[in-house]
């Protein structure tokens, strides 16, 4: 089991135990004890930080949206302004990113979300969190000149959210594409979303070189 501890305050020690083991052993496998044994802390730790489990939950997912945050890190992408090509470089290897160096936290996000479908507080905390991200994704579309920023921003959420599962815990797990082929989906989509001239300055123009994408966290 693999825990960020270097620099960890108690609680994102805690936080970040508890998706270790949501990824390992599921919603079943998370609880005070198991957090306590895991992270090597003293008995009752983890309670002292998060009294209920609704509470251990909760923190859970403020450790997640965190960390998830640094990894797609949407405030990094270049401006639309300046090229297509350099966005559509960095959306996808960020998502690569996930795919290959951070899958146990995807997977502890499916069983967040699966969890805040049989909690009503937890859906409601679990959507607040994640707002953050829909806005700033919400910002990035709108700046490529999208007309209906709400729609194209449940596509690309929809498109990744598929990808990733179909890679991780779906069917493809087996074999994980590649940063030029995660930049080839995201160049469909946003074309087919934008079209026309727009859409097209998300190919590769006639005799413009293939480009080749490589992940500096790989």
């Amino acid at each position: 089991m693999s825990v960020p501890t270097t620099g960890a305050s108690r609680a994102d020690l805690v936080a970040d135990t508890a998706l270790a083991l949501l990824a390992q052993r599921g919603m079943r496998g998370l609880t005070h004890r198991a957090v306590d044994e895991a992270a090597r802390l003293p008995q009752g730790s983890t309670s002292n930080v998060a009294r209920t489990r609704q509470a251990l939950l909760e923190l859970a997912v403020r450790r997640h949206a965190e960390r998830e945050a640094r990894v797609l890190a949407l405030h990094e992408m270049p401006d639309p302004e300046g090229g297509l090509d350099a966005l559509l470089d960095g959306l996808a290897l960020a998502v690569h990113r996930s795919l290959t160096h951070h899958r146990e936290l995807v997977v502890a996000r499916y069983e967040l979300a699966l969890e805040a479908t049989r909690r009503p507080e937890l859906r409601a905390y679990y959507d607040a969190t994640g707002a953050r991200f829909r806005v700033q994704l919400n910002e990035l579309v709108t700046a490529m000149g999208s007309t209906d920023p709400a729609r194209h921003v449940l596509m690309l959420v929809a498109w990744g959210e598929g990808l990733m599962f179909s890679c991780v815990a779906g069917s493809f797990n087996a074999e994980v594409p590649g940063p030029d082929e995660v930049r080839a989906g995201l160049r469909e989509l946003l074309g087919g979303m934008f079209g026309g001239a727009a859409g097209e300055e998300f190919g590769r123009a006639p005799g413009r070189p293939k480009r080749t994408l490589v992940d500096p966290a790989g």
